[in-house]
């Protein structure tokens, strides 16, 4: 070997460690994924003289391209890496035989993370016929090691951003979830007098749910009590619910008509789901001196009237579709009826009488009948049934959210 070749190997090495350090400070020193590329680009072709370079890297579910450098526009188009490149495992000389279907292609090399492939890079031009030892396969040591280290460092950003645009989503969810509470009454500002006692429930599955549950009071001796479920679950489902509630709250008074009110409310969901949800919901009106109730059930869960009296069980069924399942409701059928002895009434979502028993079948409303079925407030009815049931935290059949509005009349 002459003095020269021993310098010009000597100042080669040396530049790869500057190289590496270089790298290796940029990614200490958080420069984004774009910076770290043109580095690697710079130090791979200008320093290196590799001709092409193109790097396929898994996002997500999906392959992208990360870097071309000298290979044809949407190269990726035409590579699929669960038939073409499975095989490959370690780094690969490509040659004729081979028949990938990848043209200029001399060496493929895997980045594996966690045993699974991460990237895969594609280098080219190795020229066979020229004089002296192929820049690629001259410094393929050292291009594995730099392509490891910047493939990774970009995996890690972009988990790193990943992160804290999850983490973004859940402080705005948490903000959502704290907003949609403000929707539900709190029990303490719920009416407990010698005329009426209303008592409430509420746990959403996810941070945010698609219930709601309403005490509204309409003059001193009228009570609106109400609850209502959206389809489908996530924001969507909860932005529609709140558009619902505010509608609800404008319209709902002691002197409209329930069948105009269901009218009005079928036209706002249609208006803002656009036919895609809809929601079921139970609606009545309470007269305190002349004991009369009126209710519409579009559609809900039927509520549960018990008379302490006598133990009667009175269901108040759906008689209409729900809001938002049809442009024009056909009919709308109100229903008044006395209550003359101390009764209770519960109303409930599907979260709760979908709930499934040991043998796998839905509660319906035995554990619900069992519970209103005596002479307690139906606070601790609510109580007592929540807990047989292990809401929230040790029921593992608890899939969908839980709303309850339970009343006592006088």
């Amino acid at each position: 070997m002459t003095r020269k070749s021993s310098r010009n190997r000597l100042q080669m090495s040396r530049y790869k460690l500057d190289a590496l350090l270089d790298i290796t400070q940029s990614i200490n020193a958080n420069l984004p994924a774009e910076e770290l590329l043109k580095k690697y680009e710079s130090i791979l072709r200008e320093e290196l003289s590799i001709g092409k370079i193109f790097i396929l890297f898994r996002e997500e579910n999906k392959w992208i391209c990360l870097l071309n450098a000298g290979y044809p526009d949407k190269m990726e188009e035409n590579i699929d890496p669960s038939s073409q490149l499975a095989e490959i495992k370690e780094t690969k000389k490509v040659s004729v035989s081979d028949d990938l279907g990848i043209p200029n292609v001399d060496i493929i090399f895997p980045v594996f993370n966690n045993n699974e492939p991460l990237s895969y890079i594609f280098i080219g031009d190795i020229e066979e016929e020229s004089e002296g030892m192929s820049p690629i396969l001259k410094h393929l040591h050292f291009i594995q090691t730099i392509t490891n280290i910047v493939i990774v460092a970009i995996e890690n950003i972009k988990l790193f951003h990943k992160s804290l645009r999850q983490e973004a989503i859940r402080k705005e969810l948490e903000l959502a979830a704290r907003m949609q509470t403000l929707l539900i009454p709190d029990n303490e500002s719920l009416p407990h007098n010698d005329k009426i006692f209303v008592s409430g429930y509420y746990h959403p599955h996810f941070e945010i749910g698609g219930d709601y549950y309403d005490c509204i009071r309409l003059t001193d001796s009228i009570t609106g009590l109400c609850i209502a479920d959206v389809s489908g679950k996530g924001i969507s489902a909860a932005l529609l619910m709140s558009n619902f509630q505010a509608s609800l709250r404008a319209l709902f008074t002691s002197y409209i008509e329930l069948e105009k009110l269901i009218h009005k409310l079928n036209e706002v969901v249609l208006t803002n789901a656009s036919g895609e949800k809809f929601i079921t919901f139970f609606v009545a009106r309470y007269n305190h001196e002349t004991k009369e109730m009126q209710y519409v059930n579009a559609a809900h869960n039927a509520p549960v009237l018990y008379d302490t009296s006598d133990g009667s069980l009175q269901y108040l069924t759906a008689k209409t579709v729900g809001i938002g399942m049809l442009d024009k409701i056909p009919s709308v059928e109100s229903t008044t009826i006395s209550i003359r002895h101390p009764s209770k009434i519960i109303c409930y979502t599907d979260g709760l009488s979908e709930i499934k028993d040991n043998t796998g079948k839905d509660i319906g409303t035995k554990t619900i009948e069992k519970h209103i079925a005596n002479t307690d407030t139906v606070d601790k009815n609510i109580k007592a049934l929540i807990n047989e049931l292990g809401i929230p935290d040790d029921n593992p059949n608890l899939f969908d959210d839980v709303s309850i509005i339970a009343a006592n009349f006088y």
